[in-house]
């Protein structure tokens, strides 16, 4: 099981895949629920990020536990989705974006997979935190798709479950952040700790705080997932199909400690 998808709101059902089946394993941090499915031969994991019916609120999610499940599956891709809002005009609602870069704004979670003790202590450099590889496949899937998608993007990501405020969003558009959004750190910054290749497809939902006319409410995101939320799931399944092993670094990102050991 090689490729894994990470479901963020507004795509929690892997009916994309056949035969699908329950999958639990268990991990230091706590036991994992997924569920596998096939396509075009491959067995595929997939995760519901907030659970199968969007359960489990932002800050609250087990990062640690489920990057460590896909590793022990035998997941060297990820590709996770995110519904976010935006502070750059140029992605409006609807459009895709491949985050290349985030500012961490997260307080109270726990990041990393070593911290002290018989893990030892480890320095992760993010200088590219998304697979160049994973981006570039997905980015030219969605251009022979004809869907609306932007190749770079700085996610900003907060501590949540609340929205930010409009004094928040202009500070993160002074620092050049282009979305917002609650779950994509720690989860890009495990994956890279795990040695596993991860890119992130973000879909506009609104526009933040401040800059939309309208206050924000959940509701409005999930429909506007809804109403695109095919687009991501025809391009996750174009980019499984074009899926190759890269020229990336991301599977030896811990070779100067002797590579991650579960």
């Amino acid at each position: 099981m090689k490729i894994a998808i990470i479901g963020g709101t507004g795509v929690y059902d892997p009916t994309m895949l056949e035969n699908i089946q329950q999958q639990q394993v268990d991990t230091p941090f706590g036991e994992v629920q997924l569920k596998s499915g096939w396509y075009l031969g491959q067995e595929i994991a997939f995760m519901a990020r907030h659970g199968s019916h969007h359960s489990i609120p932002p800050h609250l999610i087990n990062y640690r536990a489920n990057i460590w499940a896909l590793k022990k599956l035998g997941v060297e891709q990820i590709i996770a989705t995110t519904a976010v809002g935006s502070l750059n005009r140029k992605m409006r609602p609807g459009d895709l974006v491949l985050v290349d870069q985030f500012l961490d704004f997260t307080k109270g979670r726990a990041a990393t997979f070593y911290e002290g003790g018989q893990r030892g202590v480890v320095h992760v450099d993010v200088t590219e935190p998304y697979c160049p590889h994973l981006r570039r496949i997905l980015y030219d899937e969605a251009r022979k798709l004809n869907i609306a998608i932007h190749q770079q993007g700085t996610y900003v990501c907060t501590e949540g479950p609340r929205f930010e405020s409009p004094a928040e969003i202009k500070m993160f558009s002074i620092l050049q952040g282009d979305l917002v959004g609650m779950t994509n750190l720690p989860e890009v910054v495990l994956a890279r700790e795990a040695e596993m290749c991860y890119s992130t497809v973000s879909m506009v939902t609104n526009f933040a705080a401040g800059i939309s006319a309208q206050p924000l409410t959940h509701s409005e995101v999930v429909e506007a997932m809804s109403l695109s939320g095919e687009n991501i799931r025809k391009l996750i399944m174009a980019a499984i199909a074009a899926l190759s092993d890269g020229d990336c670094h991301c599977r030896e990102a811990l070779s100067e400690y002797g590579g991650f050991k579960l």
